[in-house]
């Protein structure tokens, strides 16, 4: 009989599903490996929300842990799991030298969400006004600490092909490190379109996405000034819903009836918000990974329009699921098309059918995330032997954060 094997997930928040498209993620995650018989400890030194789903409905053993404390060593000295995932870099910076000094023989792998230092390099390049060039990368002090992450675990799933394309042209990181696993949900057929709402039964515009994540508030700014006004001068109707979790005071005050850009808050079920639209905008101007959004989306039977920040790595050069434009004139005027247009609004409902099924089915991806999961199970000595610079990076920061650590936790006692 095979040993049940233990799995931890190191989680930055509390999983939210219905607030951001990362607590999709790690939702599918957990079910990838509770279905092939893991037993799952989800710990977080993240304070309860009120919005995280309840763990123990799906079987997962829920622990709260602390920041720089011996108390995470005793416990997972306790645990002693098998694989433990790092929800973040940021997370196994804290708590990676630990694993590896208590369970020297546990996998780590580190979910990335999206490369970090590529959002916050493009984030900059905007706020400067000039263009992001790849080699920005390389002064970017959150890429030092990114790619060390990456290098000391024994494999980081990556969102995005994209993101993998940088890591192994800019960065010079061994594939055998990377692990492709975008967004995974079921097969969609043309008949699941036929029971969604109708073109008719749909009105309105509609964005959705979690206010904490810079890149959508910078979106909804940018809806409000721009290029909503060039909307409404072609389609004097129209009417954009706003919705989003943890809206600030700042996006509440852009809530404007007589324009009719309406700020929703935060959507009880946003596949239902989603479903009722005609038409996603999501005019994203930097950013990283896949958008969750935009695939929720193409599920609900929603077309959208997008920039090319928006689509990157989502469609594999298939047809979009409406338009992918920069510019604002045009960007309205294909809003405005998708929105009237019956005929290209259908077509674009079906290229979204293809994409999910090309890019995403669930089916090609959990098997070959377990196999390679199992092979480093397998064989991890002859992994870590062949990851050099990994094994320098993990012998110096055991060094140095180890130490850190300790001196933060004594100061704490003190104190």
């Amino acid at each position: 009989m095979n040993q049940i094997k233990k799995f931890l997930i190191i989680g930055f928040v509390w999983p939210e599903p219905n607030s951001s498209a990362a607590g999709g993620r790690m939702m599918q995650l957990i079910s990838i490996f509770k279905e092939n018989g893991y037993e799952i400890t989800f710990a977080s030194p993240a304070l309860d929300s009120d919005f995280m789903v309840d763990l123990d409905e799906f079987g997962v053993a829920k622990k709260s842990i602390e920041l720089n404390s011996t108390s995470f060593d005793d416990f997972i000295l306790e645990l002693n799991p098998d694989v433990v995932l790092f929800d973040r870099f940021m997370i196994e910076e804290q708590f990676g030298w630990r694993v590896s000094e208590n369970c020297p023989k546990a996998i780590r792998l580190l979910d990335t969400e999206d490369l970090h230092c590529l959002r916050t390099a493009r984030q900059k390049a905007f706020k400067e006004n000039r263009t992001f060039e790849l080699h920005d990368l390389l002064s970017e002090e959150v890429a030092k600490r990114e790619i060390a992450s990456i290098l000391r675990c024994d494999l980081s799933l990556m969102i995005s092909e994209f993101e993998m394309e940088v890591l192994n042209d800019v960065f010079k990181i061994d594939s055998k490190l990377l692990f492709y696993l975008p967004f995974l949900v079921n097969k969609m057929t043309e008949k699941d379109l036929l029971e969604l709402p109708s073109f008719e039964d749909r009105k309105h515009f509609v964005f959705i996405g979690n206010f904490l994540h810079e890149p959508n508030w910078n979106t909804v700014l940018y809806l409000k000034e721009v290029i909503w006004p060039s909307v409404k001068k072609q389609f004097p109707e129209a009417v954009l819903e706003v919705y989003g979790a943890y809206p600030s005071q700042k996006v509440l005050q852009l809530h404007q009836p007589k324009d009719g850009f309406l700020i929703m808050g935060r959507a009880a079920d946003a596949n239902e918000v989603v479903k009722k639209a005609r038409v996603v905008l999501a005019p994203i101007r930097f950013g990283a990974g896949l958008k969750g959004k935009l695939l929720e989306a193409m599920q609900c039977g929603t077309p959208s329009v997008t920039t090319p920040i928006g689509a990157e790595a989502m469609h594999a050069g298939l047809p979009w699921s409406g338009f992918i434009e920069n510019d604002i004139e045009p960007f309205a005027k294909q809003a405005v098309l998708l929105y009237q247009d019956e005929n290209t609004w259908k077509q674009s409902q079906k290229n979204g059918v293809i994409i999910i099924n090309e890019c995403y089915q669930k089916i090609k991806f959990s098997d070959k995330l377990i196999g390679a999961v199992n092979s480093l199970l397998t064989d991890s000595e002859s992994h870590r032997l062949h990851n050099f610079m990994g094994s320098l990076l993990q012998y110096h920061t055991l060094k140095s954060t180890k130490y850190m650590a300790k001196w933060i936790e004594a100061k704490n006692k003190k104190d």
